[in-house]
């Protein structure tokens, strides 16, 4: 427990210094942080551009396009979930 004095440690009647508390980020963190930084601010400004890409077939669309369906018949769907088990069920015995 910490006495009166501040950092002092109360131990069975004698006082001891506590452990200095170490911060979150460390020195060498730091500087990689700031490195890092500084390679994101000039890399773009000294590599050339890149092309566009190409233009992607529709079927790489597909994937997006039915995650946010899926999403939004999810969000929109009453709570219960008797007729998603019936269907995953269902989906199930198909696929026997």
């Amino acid at each position: 427990m910490r006495g009166a004095k501040g950092g002092r440690l109360q131990v069975q009647g004698r006082a001891q210094l506590a452990a200095p508390v170490q911060g979150y980020f460390t020195a060498g963190l730091a500087a990689l942080f700031l490195c890092l930084t500084a390679l994101l601010v000039f890399l773009p400004l000294v590599l050339p551009p890149l092309p566009p890409p190409p233009p992607p077939p529709l079927l790489l669309l597909v994937v997006p396009v039915g995650l946010m369906a899926i999403l939004l018949a999810l969000a929109f769907v009453r709570d219960n979930l008797s007729f998603f088990l019936y269907v995953y069920e269902w989906v199930l015995s198909l696929c026997e």
